[in-house]
């Protein structure tokens, strides 16, 4: 919207121009999501508690959470509206990898947001039922899948990018595309939903990913940066910028709010949303190996249920003291916030390896 006006304007006005520079949208972008949250914050936590949307607390997991109970959640739709307004404010609407990634965002944040009711103000324990949370999932990233095949018009659109291999890629033919495509949005949602079980655990480590993503969506957008870097050109991909920047700047000042001991939690709306944001941008972006490797916690909290469960099924015994892994630390001894800080550190790392590839061929 503002995109169009300030264009609209530098038809007369020179100055008006500069808005049309991707870097300063992207820190505008960053800006206002910071700042709408900010002012809406305080507001949404007094009606969530008013309302009495508050958090359950699994009775065997560690008993420092039981002071946790009725701290109000679903606070992540707090999220989706900044990152939506900002999107909306300051990227190019005539974008079509713009609104895939806004429309994914949005359409998971309602999967996890009907899951959040139901199981906070319904007070069904269930939430909305395993397989159809699953299925809405698989609508949702088979579809995007599916059009991103459809609207593909050069290979580099398609091709999976080995990192640190120059010009190491691997074409992928239809049912691999929307396969891969399909596994890392549903994937990447649930991971983070996984990984959500601490005060501010899961929000910085997709603030940290969100900003490398626009970083590698820049690059990917621009025809000197990618050749020069040897990355596919994607014409159009440098929008996603702005919607990294949105989600980075939602997410810190969220975080604000979700840091020890959190005024409010983030719930299914924010993290299956959020997961599912990730992960669009990464398949648009043909980034796929490198989001697996920035988010490596999510991915081992994730492999730390699926070892759990298959181990407690097969053998009886489990590996861990409690799933996800970050509960298992929990019960060994390790604070609340030494566990949230070790694995921002860890996840902080991993991000720079992500961005080494940039140059590292």
């Amino acid at each position: 919207m503002l995109l169009w006006l300030f264009q609209q304007l530098g038809q007369d006005i020179r100055a008006f121009n500069v808005f049309n520079y991707l870097t300063l949208r992207a820190v505008l972008a960053t800006l206002t999501a910071l700042t709408i949250s900010f002012i809406v914050g305080p507001a949404v936590i007094r009606k969530l508690t008013t309302l009495k949307i508050g958090q359950s607390v699994r009775s065997d997991g560690p008993q420092t959470h039981l002071v946790k109970a009725g701290t109000p959640t679903m606070g992540g739709a707090l999220i989706l509206v900044s990152v939506a307004v900002t999107t909306l404010l300051w990227a190019d609407l005539s974008n079509q990898y713009v609104w895939v990634a806004l429309l994914t965002l949005l359409g998971f944040g309602v999967i996890g947001w009907v899951d959040d009711w139901r199981k906070v103000v319904e007070k069904n324990s269930r939430g909305l039922a395993s397989r159809w949370k699953y299925f809405w999932q698989s609508v949702i990233g088979l579809a995007v899948a599916v059009y991103l095949w459809q609207t593909a018009s050069l290979p580099a659109h398609t091709e999976l990018i080995i990192p640190f291999l120059k010009h190491a890629t691997l074409p992928l033919a239809a049912a691999a595309f929307i396969a891969l495509t399909y596994f890392v949005i549903v994937g990447s949602s649930n991971a983070v939903n996984l990984t959500d079980g601490l005060d501010g655990l899961a929000i910085l480590p997709t603030v940290m990913v969100a900003s490398a993503l626009a970083i590698f969506a820049y690059v990917a957008g621009n025809a000197v940066f990618s050749k020069y870097l040897g990355m596919p050109y994607i014409p159009g991909a440098g929008e996603l910028a702005i919607f990294c920047a949105a989600m980075a700047g939602a997410g810190l000042a969220f975080l604000w709010f979700n840091a020890y001991p959190a005024e409010v939690f983030m719930g299914d709306v924010g993290a299956l949303a959020l997961g599912a944001a990730l992960g669009v941008v990464a398949v648009i972006v043909r980034q796929e190996i490198i989001l697996f490797i920035m988010c490596g916690v999510f991915v081992v909290e994730t492999l730390s249920v699926i070892v759990q469960v298959a181990s407690f099924k097969l053998t009886g015994k489990r590996v861990f003291r409690m799933a996800p892994i970050h509960h298992h630390y929990e019960l060994k001894g390790w604070k609340e916030n030494q566990v949230v800080v070790r694995f921002w550190i860890i996840s902080m790392m991993l991000v720079l390896i992500g961005l080494s590839s940039l140059k590292l061929r």
